[in-house]
């Protein structure tokens, strides 16, 4: 996300630079998907997809550092950040995300659907895709956390908050999967959705 100082000037060529390398950015992804799609991950060369985007290999490399970002890239937890920022503070935890989640998901699903269910499928049947989504998740995790209220200076907050966004990021990959497993035959935020009130409602029971 731009800070204030690094957004565009109205009336200047700043916008306009921005959305060619956001429109190059998606270009590539589009190419790469399309090629691990009808070739396989593994058997696709990045020489491949830079001739099918019309760029050089260093282009490519530009826009996405390591061939797994190809997949994995997206802008959703940005997204996702700003609904948490704007989801009242006393809102219960589980809540929170559930609902800053699904105006994320709002925004960006109509748009990204076909090619969110390639990358889930690759990332499903690609090792290296899974090893690289963990490490991902684990970022994802810390950050979550820091937006939903912890503290480094707060040991106890800090856990609990992680431990909540982590059983969230679980329960989210979880109907991920189902959803790509079924072929997309329903709707990924109404399964998203399901499965974070599971999520709430079974830790809601406590031990009796």
């Amino acid at each position: 996300m731009l800070s204030q100082k690094d957004q565009p000037i109205p009336g200047s060529g700043a916008g306009l630079r921005e959305r060619k390398k956001a429109r190059t950015r998606r270009l590539i992804q589009e190419h790469a998907l399309r090629l691990f799609l009808a070739k396989g991950y593994e058997a696709t060369t990045i020489e491949e997809i830079a001739a099918a985007a019309e760029v050089s290999h260093m282009t490519v490399f530009r826009y996405f550092s390591r061939k797994e970002d190809l997949v994995l890239a997206d802008e959703y937890d940005p997204l996702i950040l700003q609904q948490l920022a704007a989801r009242p503070s006393d809102e219960p935890v589980i809540d929170r995300f559930r609902r800053a989640l699904g105006g994320g998901l709002s925004r960006i699903y109509a748009a990204d659907r076909d090619a969110l269910l390639v990358r889930t499928r690759l990332i499903l049947n690609t090792p290296a895709l899974r090893a690289r989504l963990w490490e991902q998740q684990a970022a994802t995790e810390r950050l979550f956390a820091q937006a939903l209220g912890g503290h480094a200076d707060d040991e106890g907050s800090e856990l609990h908050l992680r431990v909540v966004a982590s059983s969230c990021l679980a329960a989210v990959t979880t109907a991920v999967a189902i959803w790509a497993e079924r072929d997309g035959a329903e709707e990924l935020p109404d399964l998203i959705d399901q499965s974070l009130i599971c999520l709430r409602d079974e830790l809601g029971r406590g031990d009796g």
